[in-house]
């Protein structure tokens, strides 16, 4: 596979390096982790229970594949894993390379009584065989890693031909007006409620800030595209404030 050229990633305050820039994420979602639910169930008005299932639905044509390798990358505290885990009727894997986010997936699992692994893992450096995997998810990770397109070319690496990405993030409302609006909210009133309740002012003001940063949904469908997936199909969620992508391995 053609090398590809280094690209941005996610630019915290005071980060001079992508080192810097991913020890500053991996202790922020630290610091956020034992209110990482109520946080995103709140901001959100449980909406991001509807993008979780849609994401679900679009890839459960390799997800229902009883010899399916499945992983949801960046997992946070499980909830896309255990969606996934529900609809496919098996054990799956997750990854994050944030302890406190995963020892809070590993309590949901054991709660829920449900069996998918956990890993402890960056995803620009994946501890996998290459094509060992025919799906990845990865849903509110992607745009805090340090390099974007490295990220993509990882992940590139650990699937097989035939196998699929699917990235799930926020992006910038194509409708002017409603990103106006949408981006008051987010600059404003996300950092003070998320800021009160998970403790980490400093989180929720770069959340918001980090989605500004980000990749249009276009542009990421093209990121997608060099990278070796193809073709990318991508829709947007709730008038634009998500993106869903699925590339598929060509």
């Amino acid at each position: 596979m053609t090398k590809l050229a280094s690209s941005s990633g996610t630019t915290p305050e005071g980060s001079h390096s992508e080192r810097e820039a991913s020890l500053w994420v991996r202790g922020m979602f630290g610091r956020v982790a034992h209110r990482y639910d109520l946080a995103n169930h709140l901001l959100s008005a449980n909406i991001d229970k509807v993008w979780r299932r849609r994401t679900v639905a679009r890839v459960r044509d390799i997800l229902r594949r009883p010899d399916a390798q499945v992983m949801d990358l960046a997992c946070g505290t499980g909830d896309l894993l255990v969606a996934l885990e529900r609809d496919a009727g098996r054990a799956l894997l997750g990854s994050d390379f944030c302890h406190p986010m995963l020892a809070g997936a590993k309590n949901k699992l054991v709660r829920l009584g449900l069996k998918s692994r956990l890993v402890e893992a960056d995803a620009l450096s994946l501890p996998l065989p290459d094509a060992s995997l025919d799906l990845i998810t990865i849903a509110f990770g992607y745009r805090n890693l340090a390099n974007y397109q490295a990220g993509l070319v990882e992940m590139r690496r650990v699937l097989r031909p035939g196998g699929a990405l699917a990235i799930l993030e926020f992006t910038q409302p194509p409708n002017k007006a409603f990103a106006a609006l949408y981006n008051w909210y987010s600059r404003r009133v996300l950092p003070i409620i998320g800021g009160a309740i998970s403790g980490a002012p400093e989180a929720y003001k770069y959340l918001p800030e980090s989605v500004r940063k980000f990749p249009e949904a276009p542009e990421l469908a093209g990121m997608m595209e060099q990278a070796g997936y193809g073709p990318v199909e991508w829709e947007y969620l709730t008038f634009g404030i998500v993106a869903l992508h699925v590339g598929r391995v060509r």
